[in-house]
C-alpha cells in the first residue's frame, strides 16, 4: 500500500528540505495550493489535494481539505476491518503523515493597521480540522505541527518505522497547538466585539523549567516568552525567587521614572531614590537600608557606568538590572562569577491580569496600573504641603504602592529613609520604618511619609507625626477621617488625600 504525507503549511520554514526528505523515503505528497506551488518549485513531486477529492479549492482558499476523502484518509483505523472496507469502496487512501501549521493569527493581529477583515480571514478552519483528525488516529497517524519537529522526524523515520510513543507524543503536542490557536482567537474576538469574559483561558508555552521553585523541594517552570523582556547574560541561572523579585523592582522603578534606582529584598523596597546621575541614584537608593540590600536585586532606568559599577561590587547583589551597560561597567561587574547581570529589552508597563489559585479554580484581577494624578490630590489640612514636600508626597506614594501592606514609607528629597512593610497593623509599620532607619543613620525629621491605605484611627498618623514627618500622603475614606484630620491640624502638619488604596497582598 502506498504511504501518503499531506503537507499544507503557513509558515514554510525548511518545508521544501523535509518535502525532498520525505519524498525520497518514498512517501506520496498532497499538497494544497501555495505549499503544493513551492515544493513544485523545488523540484519535488506533489499531487494537488483538489486532484484527490475531484473537487477545487472555493470561496478564496477557505474550503481546501474539507472533504470525506482527505479526512476518511486521515481518521479510518487500519486494524478495523470495517473501516477497510469501507476506505476502499469509496477509493479513500490512507494519508500517514499530516504536517500541518495554522494561518498566522496571532501575528495578524498584532499589526497595528490589522483590519477587521484581516483578523477574520486569517482564522483558520480546515487546518485545526485536519491537525486534530491526526492526532485522534496517533495509533495510525504522524502529526507535525512544528518545523522544530522536521529533523528528528525524519531521521527516526530513516531509521525505523515512527513507534507508537513518538506519534502519542506528536498527537499531545498538536492539541496543545490548536488549544493555543483557539484561545488567543477567543481571547481576541471577546475583546474585539466587546463580549463577556466568561471563561478565563491561559495557554502558553513551555519556556524554562527552573532549577527549583521558591523552595528547593518545589518544582517551577517558566511558560511564554519572559526572554523578550530580559535578557540574562551573564551569571548564574536565574531562579524563581530571582524572577519574581525582579518583575516587583521593574514594576517600582518604571512607575517612578527618570533617573532611578530600586533596591528590592524579597518583593519589598529596601531602598530607592532618584540621583542626578546613576551613582547617586544607587547610593541614595541604598543608604535607606544596606543591610537589607545584601542579596537584593537592583534596577536601573538608564545605563550603569563605570563608577556605578564600582560601587556595586562593593557588595553581594543577586542581579544587577538596567536597559544597558558601558563596556568599562561589563569589565568590572562580570569579575563576579554567579551574579546575574540582565538588560532589559523592553518596558513591562502595560494592563494585565494578575491570578491566583484558590481551591476549585482561580482568582483574577486587574493588574493595579493606576497612576496618580498630582492635579487630583485634596489637601485636607490648614497647612498645605510645600512644592518640595508634593514632590516627596508622590514619590513616597509610589514607592508605598510597591510595597507589601500594610506599607509605610518616609521619604525626603526624592529618596526613601525608612520603609515598614507586610504588617499586621500600620503602628508596626511606622515603628519598623523609624527603626530602621535610626539603625542606618537616617533622620526622618522634616520627612514626608506614605500610607498605602487610610488611617481607621488617629493613633497611627501620630506614630509618623512622632518619627518626624511634617507632611503625609493616604487614601482618606476612613469614617474617622475627620479625627484624623483634626489631629494633623494640632500637629501643624500637611496632609493630602488620594482617593486611591494601593493594598499590595
Amino acid at each position: 500500500m502506498k504511504k501518503i504525507a499531506l503537507i499544507s503549511v503557513s509558515d514554510k520554514t525548511n518545508i521544501t528540505e523535509f518535502g525532498k526528505e520525505i519524498s525520497d523515503l518514498g512517501y506520496e505528497i498532497i499538497a494544497t495550493g501555495n505549499t503544493a506551488k513551492l515544493l513544485n518549485e523545488s523540484g519535488i513531486k506533489v499531487t494537488q489535494i483538489s486532484e484527490i477529492t475531484s473537487f477545487p479549492e472555493v470561496f478564496d482558499g477557505r474550503v481546501k481539505t474539507l472533504h470525506p476523502k482527505i479526512f476518511g484518509g486521515i481518521l479510518f483505523r487500519r486494524d478495523n476491518q470495517e473501516d477497510i472496507k469501507e476506505a476502499r469502496l469509496n477509493g479513500i487512501p490512507p494519508i500517514d503523515v499530516v504536517c500541518v501549521n495554522l494561518y498566522p493569527f496571532e501575528q495578524t493581529i498584532s499589526k497595528p493597521d490589522v483590519t477587521l477583515e484581516d483578523t477574520i480571514e486569517n482564522i483558520d478552519i480546515g487546518g485545526p480540522s485536519l491537525i486534530r483528525a491526526a492526532a485522534k488516529n496517533y495509533n495510525y497517524v504522524s502529526v507535525l505541527t512544528d518545523p522544530n519537529q522536521y529533523t528528528e522526524f525524519i531521521e527516526q523515520l530513516k531509521s525505523r518505522e515512527i513507534n507508537i510513543d513518538k506519534r502519542k507524543e506528536l498527537a499531545a503536542e498538536a492539541f496543545s497547538y490548536t488549544a493555543r490557536y483557539d484561545t488567543v482567537i477567543s481571547n481576541h474576538l471577546e475583546k474585539l466585539f466587546d463580549q463577556p469574559k466568561n471563561y478565563f483561558r491561559l495557554n502558553t508555552k513551555k519556556e524554562k523549567q527552573l532549577r527549583y521553585g521558591e523552595n528547593p523541594h518545589q518544582s517551577a517552570t517558566v511558560y511564554g516568552d519572559f526572554q523578550s523582556y530580559f535578557e540574562v547574560f551573564h551569571g548564574k541561572e536565574i531562579s524563581y525567587n530571582n524572577i519574581i523579585d525582579l518583575v516587583s523592582a521593574v514594576e517600582l522603578v518604571e512607575e517612578i521614572g527618570g533617573n532611578a534606582c530600586t533596591i528590592i529584598k524579597h518583593c519589598n523596597p529596601a531602598g530607592a531614590a532618584f540621583g542626578s546621575t546613576v551613582l547617586e541614584a544607587y547610593q541614595n537608593a541604598l543608604k535607606c537600608d544596606p543591610v537589607s540590600a545584601f542579596g537584593g536585586i537592583v534596577v536601573f532606568t538608564n545605563e550603569v557606568d563605570e563608577g556605578t559599577a564600582e560601587k556595586l561590587n562593593e557588595i553581594f547583589l543577586e542581579i544587577i538590572c538596567a536597559p544597558s551597560f558601558s563596556n568599562a561597567a561589563l569589565e568590572i561587574l562580570k569579575k563576579k562569577k554567579n551574579r546575574r547581570l540582565v538588560k532589559q529589552l523592553k518596558s513591562i508597563q502595560g494592563k494585565v491580569q494578575n491570578f491566583k489559585n484558590i481551591p476549585g479554580g482561580i482568582i483574577v484581577q486587574d493588574s493595579d496600573d493606576i497612576l496618580l494624578k498630582e492635579n487630583e490630590l485634596k489637601v485636607v489640612t490648614k497647612r498645605e504641603p510645600s512644592n518640595e514636600e508634593m514632590e516627596d508626597l508622590i514619590f513616597a506614594w509610589k514607592v508605598a504602592k510597591h510595597t507589601k501592606s500594610n506599607a509605610i514609607v518616609f521619604a525626603k528629597n526624592k529618596t526613601t529613609l525608612g520603609v515598614g512593610a507586610g504588617q499586621m497593623s500600620r503602628l508596626d509599620s511606622s515603628k519598623i520604618a523609624k527603626m530602621k532607619a535610626n539603625e542606618h543613620g537616617l533622620d526622618l525629621k522634616n520627612s514626608v511619609a506614605a500610607s498605602d491605605a487610610f488611617f481607621p484611627f488617629a493613633d497611627g498618623l501620630l506614630e509618623i507625626i512622632n518619627c518626624g514627618a511634617t507632611s503625609i500622603i493616604q487614601p482618606g475614606g476612613s469614617v474617622k477621617d475627620g479625627e484624623v484630620i483634626a489631629a494633623a491640624d494640632e500637629n501643624n502638619v500637611s496632609m493630602v488625600f488620594t482617593g486611591i488604596r494601593h493594598f499590595k497582598h
